[in-house]
């Protein structure tokens, strides 16, 4: 069991070259300080944020530049590509019916990286029916 994560909350990627922030839409949440996330904040560019960026060859876009500099890896930014939700939930919380995202939950990139909570962006569990 993991720390429930907030607005702010600091991620990384496994193809990314910088830490990325988390951002959590109030609407329907609870309220600790932030708003607290849930398993469905997954969509790129709106919770995940680019994490500078990618050096993963399944990206198309790192995978052409890599090829135009004749196989030198070329890293291109970061626009993460996620479309399932974080795994696993929590089993004791939920927020609005959606189990609530836990610190040690993961997400997957369209490109292979692994997307991991580093810091929760609070440091008390929220618990909210």
């Amino acid at each position: 069991m993991g720390l429930s994560v907030a607005a702010g909350a600091q991620l990384s990627c496994s193809f990314g070259t910088a830490p990325g922030a988390m951002a959590v839409l109030p609407a329907k949440r609870v309220m600790a300080t932030m708003p607290a996330a849930t398993v469905m904040d997954n969509i790129p560019m709106t919770n995940i944020m680019p994490f500078a960026m990618c050096v993963s060859l399944s990206n198309p876009a790192v995978a052409a530049a890599t090829a135009a500099a004749l196989g030198v890896l070329t890293p291109q930014p970061c626009v993460p590509a996620t479309s399932a939700p974080w795994a696993p939930g929590s089993i004791s919380c939920m927020i609005g019916g959606v189990p609530a995202l836990e610190s040690n939950s993961r997400l997957l990139c369209n490109w292979g990286g692994v997307i991991q909570v580093i810091s929760p962006g609070q440091t008390k569990t929220v618990i909210a029916k």
